[in-house]
């Protein structure tokens, strides 16, 4: 495989209960916010940015960045990925590899490229 593959300082969390984990994160830990959307809140810890998204969860999720998600994705579903859940509009994939491991791809940003 020739696409390269580098981790993001992000970690992903879903919940079902996106206003609950909120506070939990900004009022409990203490953890200042650094974006917040209808459906996305990140929070800057230190050493990674931890993002609370709404949906249904699958345990933490790490970021890779690619210069190409759908060349990516290809070619890790053609290694026994299987999709977990996507949106082209971000755009982003969740993949689960064939050990069970559920990370995401997401675009590389310009200046990291």
């Amino acid at each position: 495989m020739s696409i390269s593959f580098r981790s993001s300082p992000d970690v992903i969390i879903q919940t079902a209960d996106l206003p609950r984990a909120t506070r939990f994160y900004e009022e409990v830990l203490g953890l200042t916010v650094a974006h917040r959307s209808e459906s996305l809140v990140g929070f800057d810890t230190g050493a990674f940015r931890l993002y609370v998204e709404q949906g249904a969860g699958h345990g933490p999720v790490f970021e890779f960045w690619v210069a190409d998600v759908a060349a990516a994705k290809a070619a890790l579903l053609a290694a026994g990925c299987s999709v977990v859940d996507e949106d082209p509009s971000v755009p982003r994939c969740y993949l689960r590899d064939p050990q069970g491991l559920v990370f995401n791809i997401g675009l590389r940003p310009p200046l990291l490229a």
